[in-house]
């Protein structure tokens, strides 16, 4: 590994900064075009851990300091200015005479003053900086000069992590996505999945809820199961993590990478179908000790409130429901009149919330042992009363080489998280706290006049007992999780020759989780209940791999990687609860209080993976490039015969910008194209799926309670792995000499094999089984493109993505449609969802409305036309899946000024709105709703209103009028830093102050809170809002410092 140290100059302080050839970083130009920006470098030193120089020890010459000492005697004095080949200036430049010590740096605007010692023969001057060639300028009789640097490919080589090692960027043949340190510090999250809406193509990142710590789904080019998990595999410092990196701190990690295409994702096998994200956690290199420290508080509060009714509007609806269900008006025009706005059930629920986030590191090192060692405290509080979220991390890396053959690493990652949710969504008639909040009655007050609860169905006769006080799920009940996780790795690698590389590695993750859920006696209707759900997973995983690389010839350059690997996954869990508590005092300590225990329940399951996989590249004269793999995967979950699969995959790629053709023309800098072929797969099964499996049941036989064990489900017959196959082709462009970078990508992927649940008959004696039932194709086009706009003084980029994917069930094996997505929210109980040949997963399906009957009434469209309606008259109502979905990021710098703007959306996305069932059409039930209820209702004077006549008769079935575009365009996050210098000081390097805000605005015609929303989380449940949890607005400051 070859190390390169340069001088750089930082305010007055001068940086002797390495590099290492095989890290990725910032510097490098993008493709291998050795372009790279002033600001960049700039950048990258206030970032990099340095050596420095104090800058009262060095001379102080008027318009730039010295790093040599100049000659006392001086007859001639040059001037000069230092550019890169677009004409930006270059501070920090070295400049020397040639055969001399003395010598000085260039100035910010990367001017510079020179004394020529006297009596010098023809003074030549030598000029260096970092990620440029050094160059020679004689100066003759000149005073001034004026000297352009072209830049250096061989120092400024992008490496980027790739499965099992790492590559250059020009070499890459697959398609392959970063996101760098930059992208991920200007957008504070609680998910570092989060950091990946909108950075890069082809991945598409839905926030499932706004509650602390909630879901985050994350699809790279669509969805392929409907049984399985379609996340991507997260690979953390080599190690395939079992689920969401919940557990990592944004300042933890060094790069990020997401593989997308075969090519790039078959390497690991049974896992790699849904794209792999490669995080790379920071570690130490060669420098004096470095402190860095980063703090910042949010604030967070609802983006905007649902405009509901108020005390007077409700009373209104109430009698106008009574005339028009024959009954008696409920209040006077006298109590209409005198009532207010009442009590605004969003206020009492929702709040403004704060965020402290405290991070440190200290890491540095030599040339034999490296170390890095990271701490972090994460507090959210969510913006509804009694959620939060709380993390505690440490993160350490530690490299240390025993010899110049033999190294060890060692990496650790340990967390403990807490999150208080409540019950918060979901639920109907107010049986949750969000759907509480939007139906309770604003007349009636969230006290009695003792200081307890009101009872809300006590208040008016006509309020359903089913309504609760919201402030019960506030100060009754909690949900409580509590994780602790340790993420641990160890590896020696061994190199008997300069070629050959042999590694071994071992890994642990474990993971022990608690639920504690809670309902007091205080509760309404409760007496008191607990549950208590504990999970422990712990994978063990051991990696052996051995690689060999050489040149031949100048121009033959190839990579062979062989491994095996063994990776086995044990979960345990235990259940247990009771209702019925005399006092709160043990809550979920004591379940044996309970009047009423609960049947306990608990399990055991353990599944082991062993793999064998192997890599060639090729690369010759670094024009054409190849790459094949191939990985077996041994799974213990399939039955004999089907236990192992094969993922093979090739690609190829041509550098055309390469060519002799090439090379007299300036427009095009960069050309490659890619096309790549490749199998990879997925599991979808829980372990012992393919046995036969007996069950705990009870049964009775007179009046005793027996125990019983009896099969649940027909044993699956020859099941196959789902395999997905997918094809791809790839254009990077790069114009100007790398300033505009252009990225395109189209693909096919095709998954057969689906795994998934089927109902049987009741005839087989058995409720379901597991079978293959079909086959999906995703297919889509990607663009990317990165620019510099302007790199003088004025510092201005832009980074844009574009992707288009279609997703379709192309066949179903019985031609049998799938029904899913059951709901029950008492007005509707149906399903909403149809897997269907030639439909997308997730595909709304419903009755389609035909306006009003002439009594006001919801009329449906008779498909078949049989006189009635029925389940055969229901047809696709909408499409939770994108047309596309986009980011765009925009960084402008002047002098220390950093503004980072970035936005990111979807369109053509619909939503189903479970929530506007209840809260718009449960009439005769006493709950408030949106005020355009009353506003807007069928009235024989208002015929074509939103809403049908205001009566507990009307007839609410599944249909479109639930089913809402969900596109947006959202300002996800701005940014304004400033960053202090301090030439001066000893003890500290850098300062940035930063303000900040996340998703200020929000552009929809989305009706209900936000149109990100995923509140079931499968995928054959997208796009479902069922009183989600808000995605809050916040407002950021924050501090970061190297010391």
């Amino acid at each position: 590994m070859k190390t390169l140290t340069k001088p750089l100059l930082f305010g007055s302080l001068l940086f002797l900064v390495h590099t290492v050839e095989a890290e990725a970083s910032p510097l490098a130009p993008i493709f291998g075009t050795g372009k790279i920006s002033h600001q960049q470098l700039l950048e990258e030193s206030a970032r990099t851990r340095q050596d420095t120089i104090p800058a009262d020890s060095l001379p102080k010459p008027k318009l730039a300091a010295p790093v040599m000492e100049q000659a006392e005697k001086a007859d001639k004095t040059v001037t000069g200015t230092v550019l890169d080949q677009e004409g930006a200036s270059l501070p920090g430049a070295t400049i020397k005479l040639k055969g001399q010590d003395q010598g000085t740096i260039t100035d910010e605007n990367g001017k510079f003053t020179l004394s020529i010692p006297e009596g010098m023969a023809k003074p030549i001057l030598t000029v260096s900086f970092i990620g440029f060639d050094e160059k020679e300028v004689p100066l003759g009789n000149k005073s001034s000069v004026e000297i352009t640097m072209a830049s250096s490919e061989e120092e400024l080589e992008e490496i980027v992590v790739i499965g099992y090692g790492s590559a250059r960027k020009a070499d890459l043949t697959g398609s392959i996505a970063q996101v760098s340190t930059e992208e991920l510090n200007a957008y504070p999250t609680t998910n570092i999945a989060q950091a990946l809406s909108g950075r890069a193509s082809g991945v598409q990142v839905v926030q499932g809820d706004g509650a602390p710590g909630g879901g985050i789904s994350v699809r790279i080019r669509g969805s392929n199961s409907i049984q399985g998990n379609n996340d991507p595999l997260y690979v953390i410092d080599g190690f395939p993590y079992s689920g969401s990196p919940t557990n990592l701190n944004n300042a933890d990690i060094a790069s990020i990478e997401v593989l997308k295409d075969a090519s790039a994702t078959a390497i690991y096998g049974s896992r790699g179908a849904n794209g792999v994200v490669l995080i790379t956690t920071k570690g130490g290199v060669p420098s004096p000790t470095t402190v860095e420290i980063e703090s910042y508080y949010s604030s967070q509060e609802l983006r905007k409130k649902l405009p509901l009714m108020n005390g007077r509007q409700y009373a209104q609806m109430m009698n106008l429901q009574a005339e028009n269900d024959g009954l008696a008006p409920y209040f006077s025009d006298a109590d209409i009149a005198g009532f207010g706005a009442g009590t605004d059930w969003q206020d009492q629920v929702f709040r403004k919330a704060p965020i402290l986030s405290n991070s440190v590191r200290v890491s540095g090192g030599n040339e034999t042992t490296r170390f890095s060692l990271g701490g972090s405290m994460f507090d959210q509080q969510g913006i509804i009363e009694g959620s939060d979220y709380k993390r505690y991390a440490f993160q350490s890396s530690i490299h240390h080489a025993l010899s110049d053959k033999i190294s060890v690493d060692f990496n650790t990652n340990m967390t403990k998280l807490t999150t208080n949710r409540r019950d918060s969504d979901g639920g109907a008639r107010g049986n949750s706290m969000i759907g509480a909040a939007l139906v309770a009655s604003p007349l009636s007050s969230p006290y009695q006049s003792d200081g307890s609860l009101s009872i809300l169905s006590q208040d008016f006769p006509f309020v359903s007992p089913d309504i609760i006080n919201p402030l019960n799920y506030i100060q009754e009940q909690y949900n409580e999780v509590n994780a602790n996780i340790v993420l641990a790795n160890a590896a020696v690698e061994y190199k008997p020759i300069s070629k050959l590389s042999i590694k071994i590695s071992g890994g642990v993750e474990n993971r022990d989780d608690r639920t504690d859920n809670y309902y007091t006696t205080r509760f309404l209707n409760s007496n008191g209940q607990a549950t208590v759900n504990t999970r422990q997973y712990t994978s063990l995983l051991n990696e052996n791999t051995i690689t060999y690389s050489d040149t031949v010839n100048e121009k033959h350059k190839f990579e062979v990687l062989a491994g095996m690997t063994y990776q086995d996954f044990t979960t345990r869990f235990l259940a247990g609860g009771g209702t019925g508590f005399s006092s709160d005092l043990f809550e979920t300590d004591n379940l044996g209080a309970a009047n009423t225990p609960g049947i306990p329940s608990s399990g055991y399951a353990k599944s082991a993976l062993i793999s064998y996989l192997g890599r060639a590249n090729y690369n010759f004269a670094d024009k054409y490039f190849f790459t094949a793999t191939y990985r077996a995967d041994g799974s213990s979950r399939y039955s004999e015969g089907n236990k192992w699969g094969h993922f093979p995959s090739a690609a190829l790629a041509w550098r055309v910008s390469q060519e002799g053709f090439m090379q007299n023309q300036s427009a095009i800098s960069e050309l490659k194209i890619r096309t790549s072929w490749g199998l990879t797969g997925s599991q979808a099964i829980d372990p012992y799926s393919t046995l036969n499996r007996l069950f705990p049941g009870y049964t009775v036989f007179g009046d005793e309670l027996f125990s019983t064990f009896a099969p649940s489900s027909l044993l699956p017959g020859d099941l196959k792995w789902e395999t997905t196959e997918q094809y791809d082709v790839g254009l990077d462009i790069g114009l100007l000499q790398g300033r505009i970078m252009l990225g395109a990508d189209f693909y096919i992927k095709n998954t057969k094999d689906l795994l998934s649940t089927v109902r049987l008959p009741s005839s087989y004696g058995y409720t379901s089984t597991i079978a293959n039932v079909g086959e999906v194709q995703n297919k889509g086009m990607e663009y990317s493109l990165d620019a510099i706009i302007l790199n003088k003084d004025f510092y201005w980029t832009m980074k844009g993505n574009i992707s288009f994917n279609r997703n379709e069930v192309v066949s179903l094996y019985g031609d049998e449609s799938i029904l899913t997505n059951y709901i029950n929210v008492v007005t509707v109980a149906d399903n909403f969802s149809i897997l269907e040949e030639g439909r997308p997963i997730g595909q709304f399906w419903g009755y389609k409305e035909d306006g009003y009957t002439d009594e006001g009434n919801i009329q449906y469209v008779d498909v078949n036309n049989d006189g009635q309606i029925s389940e055969a008259d229901k047809m696709a109502i909408g499409d939770p899946n994108p047309d596309y979905y986009f980011g765009i990021n925009s960084n402008m710098s002047y002098k220390n000024f950093t503004l980072d703007v970035f936005f990111q959306g979807s369109k053509g996305n619909d939503i189903f709105n479970v929530s506007s069932i209840t809260s718009t059409m449960d009439y005769g039930q006493g709950l408030n709703m949106p005020v355009e209820v009353l506003d807007n209702h069928w009235t024989p004077q208002n015929t074509n209103a939103k809403y049908p006549q205001i009566s507990r008769n009307t007839d609410v079935r599944v249909s479109d009028r639930f089913v809402e575009d969900g596109s947006y365009v959202r300002l996800k996050n701005i940014q304004l830093a400033y960053d202090f210098m301090f030439p001066q000081s000893t003890w500290i390097s850098n300062l940035k102050l930063y303000i900040s805000g996340q998703n200020l605005l929000t552009f929809t015609n989305y009706s209900w809170w936000d149109p990100e929303v995923n509140s079931k989380g499968g995928d054959t449940s997208m796009g479902i809002d069922h009183y989600t949890y808000p995605i809050p607005k916040s407002y950021t400051v924050g501090i970061r410092a190297t010391f």
